[in-house]
């Protein structure tokens, strides 16, 4: 690393999205002088790197947040994506580039670096056009921008990734729009961030466009199929058919993979267009190639695949927030707001160890279901997914631990104190704000388990809401508390054994 980037000030925006933040842990690690902006201080305290940057509150909206960000910065990443905010987020995206522009000049900011979206063919959708425009907001400034335009990133936790891997997995048989023979040029999240880090170290800043890509033209179907061959799978049967709209397949891909109907849908429109770099806009004169040259495509999956499978996943698509309805994007306690809360609380003491019942707790979700009734928790995934919410599918990034601000299916984490202490924040579609708690309180001979929702209505309707769900309350609470119990009581049982 060049030893003058220990003397610039570099900020990340989406400091806590998929790519953002593994740039950050690789900046942190180059020795260089970070600097993050994000709206909830809260969401990476438990990164690793959480105490080795400078972190600034605030939103990419406020033109005095950002004042603040970019004060003495020299290169300025611009990682920020509006995709999930609905069907003008290509105006919401519009406006905040030009105002992150105006704010570099103002603050004298030497270098921006924005990763964008190869748009080389003619047929664009939305969601690439709006790409291009935001890099052509941020270049509308004094400042020199670099333009790094990716197709698809390949690496554990990418929203495309896990869209195509779950498509393969879980149908042998799949009836596809024609896209699906369409040419993309992939790339690693390994090859795409070693582009993005040697960015902070350029000697004169750079205003050019440039594509990067993988080593490998191919097909999506011949990227699903390389999936099914690395994953152990028999070749799938991919049958083209001339009726799926982009609206018809997101759908499907929101029914059948963790990625929610209002991601899918942008992702797919994309599939219209085919995705390869042009050679006229090469990187190569402002940053030469990783010495030990691109992963493939099969090595990118087989890596992906492999953090998947050690539990080594740093970062993930949906470690973005994912905004539900106007009135759920506020989290925090309602009472401050004089808001009414409705509750239902339940206590258990049992004799099992506090190391055994946390583990319990933090380990809920995802694979390990909710310790019981889980046709209930099913249909409930079901049902906000059919109304546009995100459902179960999503998953946890990790299937043993929590960190503040994942997304744990439907839920996210909002306050985590390890060993005590557990807040979940419902992202499903919702008359109302909804929380998940647990605590642990020891008391010497025993521990005492607090197992609480709550639930802030939003008018009439919301009330209505609360009292049509209590029945399954009175089912589903009381057999989670007891098998969380029963499993806590399992696993220090194992240990004496051990």
């Amino acid at each position: 690393m060049n030893s003058q980037n220990s003397q610039r000030l570099i900020l990340v925006t989406g400091a806590s999205g998929y790519v953002g933040g593994r740039l950050v842990r690789d900046l942190v690690s180059d020795k260089c002088a970070v600097r993050i902006l994000v709206r909830d201080r809260a969401k990476i305290a438990e990164q690793p790197w959480a105490k080795e940057v400078d972190v600034v509150e605030g939103n990419a909206n406020s033109s005095a947040d950002l004042d603040r960000a970019l004060a003495g910065v020299h290169t300025a990443y611009y990682l920020l994506h509006s995709i999930n905010l609905g069907k003008d987020f290509d105006e919401i995206e519009s406006a905040m580039a030009r105002n992150f522009a105006v704010a570099a000049e103002k603050q004298g900011v030497k270098q921006i670096v924005y990763l964008g979206g190869i748009a080389n063919d003619k047929n664009r959708s939305q969601h690439l056009a709006s790409r291009m425009n935001t890099g052509a907001q941020l270049a509308s400034g004094a400042v020199p921008v670099l333009e790094l335009r990716a197709g698809i990133i390949i690496g554990s936790g990418s929203a495309s990734f896990e869209m195509l891997r779950h498509l393969t997995h879980r149908l042998p048989i799949m009836t596809t729009p024609k896209w699906v023979s369409n040419l993309t040029q992939p790339i690693s999240i390994r090859d795409a961030l070693y582009y993005l880090r040697k960015a902070a170290s350029l000697e004169k800043p750079v205003g050019k466009i440039c594509d990067i890509g993988g080593k490998e033209v191919l097909s999506y179907a011949d990227m699903m199929q390389k999936f099914a061959k690395l994953s152990g799978l028999r070749r799938r049967w991919i049958i083209q058919v001339p009726v799926l709209t982009p609206k018809l397949s997101s759908l499907w891909i929101g029914f059948v993979t963790p990625v929610p109907t209002s991601l899918a849908r942008p992702l797919v429109e994309s599939l219209i267009s085919e995705v390869v770099a042009d050679p006229a806009k090469s990187i190569d004169a402002v940053i030469p190639p990783p010495p030990e040259g691109f992963i493939d495509v099969e090595g990118a999956i087989n890596l992906a695949l492999s953090r998947i499978a050690d539990r080594d996943v740093i970062t993930r698509w949906s470690d973005a927030a994912f905004p539900t309805a106007p009135w759920q994007k506020a989290q925090g306690d309602p009472e401050w707001a004089g808001e009414m809360v409705l509750r239902d609380r339940r206590e258990s003491t049992t004799d099992a160890s506090a190391p055994a019942i946390w583990q319990a707790i933090e380990s809920i979700g995802g694979e390990n279901g909710y310790y019981g009734a889980d046709f209930l928790w099913f249909l409930r995934g079901l049902l906000d997914r059919i109304f546009g919410g995100v459902g179960l599918r999503r998953g946890r990034r990790d299937p043993l631990t929590l960190r503040v601000g994942d997304s744990l299916d439907f839920w996210r984490v909002e306050e985590l104190e390890r060993g005590k202490r557990l807040k979940l924040y419902a992202e499903m579609v919702l008359p109302g704000k909804a929380w998940l708690e647990f605590s642990v309180i020891d008391n010497g001979a025993n521990r005492t388990v607090v197992q609480e929702a709550s639930f802030s209505p939003r008018g009439l309707g919301g009330q209505l809401y609360w009292y049509f769900v209590l029945p399954f309350h009175i089912f589903v609470f009381p057999t989670m508390m007891r098998n969380l119990i029963r499993k806590a009581n399992r696993t220090d049982y194992a240990n004496s054994r051990l």
